[in-house]
């Protein structure tokens, strides 16, 4: 019997670091992020003391960064002002600055409307953002923090700003275009249109997208509305299949059922418990062996 006790002992040590190796294995499964194309690119806000802050509404309504690309109309028609972005997020919806689509540009049509303005008539935007631009990101367009006046505390978009268009005026663009190397690895999730308003940056760039015909193309000032912005939000399509949404584990409302059945053969079968524990399976059956080898040995 003592044999036999040692024997089961054994067994329950060999078999239980593979246990809890598999154990360890689910959890890195399902706290694993998501796997994407391009990593995330953060890059705060200026903040007041900072050479990019330009300046703050007194009642909280906006916030201004320096732009490079913010030019006044001259000779200057009236207070019309506004803003062209295009943000690109990777797979997760994460911001990125396109290190993984060398060589492709996007262009927002302005047509006439902007001819005036040295970025446009298109706005182009190439990629990586990081190698053509001063300020590869200069806008914080999306996000809500209640302690920042406009958006969550990173910047998110690549902008131009135009400013001083006549209030009656308007402004007008056509459909994005992309182009390049990996034109094919991106995809327009739509538009996003705010016309004669302060930019509601409590939006969501992907759920919130529209249609180029559904957000309008274009929108014309009034007095005391002067101000308007689109945002074209573009997404990494993960053209290399980085994203295998069988790999995730499928959790089930019942926790029990799912330590027993969340493995399953081919044919959907339920597996059982020695087989759901590795090793306890082919180690048990030795450990009945040995024990019906033992008892007849001591009869």
């Amino acid at each position: 019997m003592l044999i036999i006790a040692g024997c089961i002992g054994g067994i329950a040590a060999f078999a239980g670091p593979g246990a809890a190796a598999t154990g360890t294995a689910a959890i890195q499964q399902n706290t694993a992020t998501e796997n994407v194309s391009e990593e995330a690119y953060k890059q705060p806000v200026p903040d007041r003391d900072d050479e990019y802050f330009e300046a703050a509404d007194p009642e909280n309504d906006w916030v201004s960064y320096i732009n490079p690309r913010d030019k006044y109309r001259s000779p200057y028609l009236g207070d019309g002002s506004g803003k062209i972005c295009v943000t690109m997020v990777n797979e997760a919806g994460e911001v990125v600055d396109g290190q993984s689509i060398p060589n492709t540009t996007v262009e927002v049509p302005t047509g006439e409307s902007l001819d005036w303005h040295t970025s446009a008539d298109p706005f182009t935007v190439e990629y990586p953002l990081t190698e053509h631009y001063e300020r590869p990101l200069d806008a914080d367009q999306f996000g809500d923090s209640p302690d920042l006046i406009k958006g969550d505390g990173y910047l998110d978009s690549h902008c131009m700003e135009i400013h001083g268009l006549p209030e009656d005026g308007s402004v007008e663009y056509g459909e994005v275009n992309v182009t390049g190397e990996h034109a094919d690895d991106v995809d327009v999730v739509g538009y996003i249109q705010q016309e004669n308003e302060a930019w509601d940056a409590d939006v969501d760039p992907i759920d919130d997208a529209e249609s180029y015909e559904e957000a309008g193309g274009g929108w014309t000032y009034y007095p005391g509305g002067s101000h308007g912005q689109v945002v074209v939000v573009l997404q990494l399509d993960d053209a290399d299949g980085n994203i295998d949404d069988s790999k995730n584990i499928d959790s089930s409302d019942d926790s029990t059922n799912n330590s027993i059945n969340d493995n399953t053969d081919d044919d959907g079968d339920g597996a059982t418990t020695a087989e759901t524990i590795p090793g306890f399976g082919i180690l048990t059956a030795i450990a009945a062996l040995v024990a019906v080898v033992l008892v007849r040995r001591r009869r």
